[in-house]
């Protein structure tokens, strides 16, 4: 199977457990079924990926002025949005969005730091052995 398509289901299932997480730590957030939990996934890693940048570049100024929390506010407005769209997901309100984004965020901040190393160590080719030089000693510039 295709790298890069694997490294997406991983990511979709380190969202799982982030979403699962902040539905079982966060009163307000619930979600019906299985089913439900996958178009959630689906639903936010597209928003994250679409939407996300282009309210990161209109709203740069206010990040700035706020030191990042911006951003936050941003997450979690896209996770409250990520209720309203998914029938059988709910999201009670602005300050159950906003734990429940930084679970997600913090679940795949934590997680990540497992799956990156094995990814890009399967990504680099080993390094490439250089010719012995002629002369024996270390790198020299011939012009």
């Amino acid at each position: 199977m295709n790298r890069s398509f694997m490294q997406l289901l991983l990511r979709w299932v380190v969202t799982a457990v982030g979403v699962t997480l902040a539905t079982r730590l966060v009163h307000g957030i619930h979600y019906d079924d299985t089913l439900t939990l996958v178009v959630v996934v689906i639903v936010l890693s597209f928003l994250n990926a679409a939407l996300r940048p282009i309210l990161l570049l209109f709203t740069l100024p206010l990040i700035l002025l706020t030191a990042g929390v911006g951003v936050v506010i941003i997450n979690a407005l896209l996770f409250l949005l990520v209720g309203k769209i998914v029938t059988g997901f709910q999201v009670d309100g602005f300050w159950p969005a906003l734990w429940g984004s930084l679970i997600v965020s913090i679940t795949n901040m934590c997680l990540s730091v497992f799956i990156r190393p094995s990814a890009r160590a399967a990504s680099q080719p080993p390094p490439a052995k250089k010719p012995p030089h002629k002369d024996g000693g270390g790198d020299v510039i011939d012009i």
